[in-house]
Order: structure tokens, then sequence, then C-alpha cells
């Protein structure tokens, strides 16, 4: 059986020290119930300098500068362990805010985003020159007289854009009376849609597939843009793939919250494997609510504002050449309705199903991604390290099972395990991080099988209490990349030849 790839990946932060507090959900609904509070008065004197956040140990791992491993060698808190790092990685890149702003004003399709004269004077030279991808669409760059714009910011007609604490522009609602179209979502669908063009141009860059050649999108983060009518319609994908370049392909949008990315992932495999598609690209932008989600707690213990950027990724899906990992859609573990919320049965169900229908033990697989918050974030704000703690039970579960001996349990987490990396944007963590490494280390490393796995809590949408999640296996390829009937030539001359025979003779008795 032949298998779709993993051919490719792209990950963006986006430095975005502004809308933390004037955009981040955690300063927003403190400045409208609190606005004299002591957090509001000290929370910009925590906010990280751009060369402080590309010289983050973490950061320079998600963009493929080193590697996860490293991060166990790191004295933390990780964000007072100063590292030399670069803005461009292996896999993507660290982007300035201003250079970021620009781009929304590129992906805005209705003239919302009003942008200073002098600030486009200062930002057009970066974008041309940083990204000649999207040259057809930077004549949308244009300054204007902003000043009206204060008092539509102040009347919550429209949403400010800060540059160095400077107001340097603000995006218009797009509806006089439509709340899912009001400034504020507007702002936020931005962000999304411009996080999501530049997560697709590192992954074409990185990937150095032809454009021409991706055929459809899917596009997993966690907002939704349409309007009264139909207030999560989309859609994101199409949209991205526009400015992106993508001239051949259509697409649309997956949710799930966090588990999202790996649903698409796996949707895109079964489209590429079903001769649907040929080159699929999954994407997602993130999420400027969860800017600064836990400052409060960071501030408490004298840290930095370490959720000060907005994250993206892209990963190509293509059909089998033979090199990259494949995916392996036989393979995949599901969280169904019937699966129960306990621990033991979540990971039961998104680990075990899969490799049981390979007779394969947990052992079997040499790592795995699973929600890879970076710690130095989760741990201050009292939620631990999040990816030890799902080590820990996939172990516990291999001890349940006779697969791992209990005096394992140990090295199991630091074997099979990686430590968290990826900022706390939902569905930015889940599963996908690893990605860029999992296609470098099946193929020239010395892993041969790594499982990818995706959580979500759907009751944040209080449609439903129940847990979601969904995982799915990817292996080192074999090289054979055509499917075979496991009939020799020989045996099919022999087959024709009778056949001919046999007609012949029919031929005959008539």
């Amino acid at each position: 059986m032949t298998y779709p790839v993993l051919k490719g990946a792209g990950y963006v932060l986006i430095h975005t020290p502004d809308m933390i507090v004037q955009n981040g959900s955690t300063c927003t609904v403190e400045r409208a119930t609190n606005p004299d509070s002591e957090f509001l008065k000290e929370v910009s004197n925590h906010i990280r300098s751009y060369e402080d956040v590309v010289n983050y140990m973490p950061n320079q791992v998600y963009i493929g500068n080193r590697r996860p491993e490293e991060l166990r060698d790191l004295p933390m808190p990780w964000c007072e362990q100063k590292i030399e790092g670069t803005r461009n990685g292996k896999f993507g890149e660290i982007m300035p805010q201003d250079e970021f702003i620009a781009l929304m004003q590129i992906s805005d399709a209705f003239d919302l985003v009003k942008l200073s004269q002098e600030f486009i004077d200062e930002v057009k030279p970066k974008i041309e020159n940083n990204y000649p991808e999207i040259a057809p669409f930077v004549g949308k760059l244009k300054g204007d007289d902003i000043e009206e714009g204060k008092e539509l910011v102040a009347t919550h007609i429209a949403e400010g854009l800060y540059h160095d604490g400077k107001f340097v522009g603000y995006v218009k609602r797009a509806h006089d009376v439509d709340v899912n179209l009001n400034a504020h979502t507007m702002f936020e669908n931005l962000v999304v849609k411009a996080s999501g063009v530049l997560s697709a141009i590192q992954m074409l860059r990185h990937s150095k597939i032809d454009p021409a050649e991706i055929d459809y999108v899917i596009e997993c983060s966690e907002e939704a843009c349409g309007d009264i009518n139909q207030r999560g319609g989309g859609n994101f994908a199409k949209s991205i793939a526009e400015i992106a370049g993508l001239q051949n392909a259509t697409g649309s949008d997956t949710r799930g919250f966090c588990a999202a990315p790996t649903h698409a992932l796996i949707q895109a495999a079964a489209l590429v494997k079903a001769g649907i598609h040929k080159n699929v690209m999954v994407v997602a932008g993130g999420a400027s609510a969860k800017l600064g989600m836990n400052a409060k707690d960071h501030v408490k213990k004298g840290l930095p504002v370490l959720e000060d950027v907005v994250g993206g990724f892209a990963v190509l899906v293509s059909e089998n050449d033979g090199v990259n990992p494949v995916i392996r859609t036989d393979l995949t573990g599901k969280h169904t309705v019937g699966t129960g919320s306990s621990p033991q049965a979540v990971m039961t169900a998104l680990i075990t199903s899969g490799l049981d229908r390979a007779n394969l033990k947990i052992t079997d697989v040499d790592v795995y991604s699973v929600e890879m918050q970076n710690p130095d974030i989760t741990k201050p704000a009292g939620a631990g390290d999040v990816p030890e703690a799902n080590y820990k039970m996939i172990g516990a579960l291999a001890v349940k099972r006779g697969d791992l001996e209990k005096k394992e349990l140990k090295d199991f987490v630091s074997n099979k395990g990686l430590p968290g990396w990826a900022p706390t944007q939902g569905h930015i963590p889940s599963g996908a991080p690893y990605i860029g490494f999992l296609i470098d280390d099946l193929t020239t490393g010395n892993r041969n099988r790594a499982m990818i796995v995706g959580k979500g809590s759907l009751f944040l949408g209080r449609m439903t209490n129940l847990f979601d999640g969904v995982s799915f296996i990817a292996e080192r390829n074999t090289g054979v990349t055509e499917e075979t009937s496991g009939i020799s030539k020989d045996e099919i001359k022999k087959i024709i030849a009778e056949s001919m025979k046999k007609l012949a003779l029919d031929m005959l008795e008539e």
C-alpha cells in the first residue's frame, strides 16, 4: 500500500508587543472591568524587546535553528538564559511587529486597515526586500490621514494599531451593526489571515514546491470568519491561498479547537491517498486573543510576559515520493463519542487504537509529539509542564499494557518525549510543531516512527462537554511509491494467453 508523505513545513512567530496590551484578551478584559488596576500599570514594564524574543531558546527551536532536546540542558526559567539567535531559521522566521502590521494591510481585501503615511514609508521597503513572493500585492500598502481613527478607536468603532507605543493606524469595522464584522473581530481575523500567509510563504520556501502545484488548502486555526447570517462560514483557507500565490488551489476551513491541526493533517492525507488532490497544504494562522493570556501570573512573579508572539505553521502533504516520511492512513487514533473523558480512556483511544491495528507496542514508536506547550509559560501560571504530563500518562499506559517495565518509566519520558517549546496559541502547540523535525528525523535522522497527537477541549464552545482528539503515525519511507497487485508479469501474460485461447475456442464452437 502506498501512503501520502509529509513533504515540507514552515513555522513563523510574530513579535507583537503592542498587541499584548491593546488587543490580547487578558488586557482587554482587565481594561473593561478594572481600568485602574495595578496590573495594567505594570504590564508594559514586563514586555520583551524583539531582540530578546529572537534570543529566546524555545523560539529558536520553533523556527528550526535549535533542536528541542537542547532545552533539557538549559536551566529554567529559560527566559533568563540568553542565547545567540537569528531572525531566520531552517523552518521559518521571527517577524517584527511593524512588518506584520503591513502584512495585515496587504491581506485586507476590503480597505479596512488604515496606516499613517509615515509608517508606510518606513515599512514598505522592508516588505519589498523580505517578501518578493507577495510583490503583486505590495501596491496595497498606502498611507492615510489617521487622525480621525483615534476617535473611532475611543468609541469602539475601530481597533487601534500601535507600534513602539505609537498610534500608527487602525482597523475599521466592516458593518455598522453586525457584531460578527465589528472592528475587534476584523482585527483578529486579519491577524489569522496575515500570519497564515506568512506561514504559507515559509513552507513554500523551505519545501521548494512550485506554488502552482498546490491544489488544496485546509486552514485549521481557532478563529471563524463570517457575517450575521453565517458567522463561521469561512473561508480563511482560500483567502490565504490568494495572497500566497496558490493560483490553482481551492480550500476550506477545519475547526476542532486544539485538535484541529491533527484533524486537518489526517484529512489532507485522505485527500491525497484517495487521489482527489496531489498536494494539500495545511495551514494555521495565530490567535491575537491569546497574547498575554497568562500575563497576570507572569507579572506577579516578576517574569516577562512570555506570550508575546503570534504563531503560525504550514505543512505540505503530498503523493508518495519515495523519500519523505509517510502518513500511515491505516493507523490513526480517535476519541469517539463513547470513549469517555477519563485520562486513561483518552490516552487509550488516541495512543493504542492505531498501534493495535499494526500489532505494535507503545515502545515501538520512537517519539511522540503531543501538546508541546512551552513550560516556561505554563508553569508560572500553575498549569505545570504539559508535555511531560502527557508523556507520563503514555508511559503509564505502556506499563499497564505490559509494553514497559515500571522501572523504565522515567527513561520512557526522556527517550520517547520532547521538552515543550511552542507558544500557548491553542492549536499551535498541538502536535504540529514537531513535523519540521519529524521530516528530518525520519529521512536523514535515526528515527523510524513517530506519532502526532492532537487533543481539544470542546466544552469551550458550550455545545458539548465531550473531549476530543485524534492521532496518526508517520514512518520512514521505504522507497516504494506504487501499489503492487502481487501478480508477476509472467502470471499476467499467462492469464491473457489463457483468456485469448478460451475466446478462440468459444468462437470456433459458435
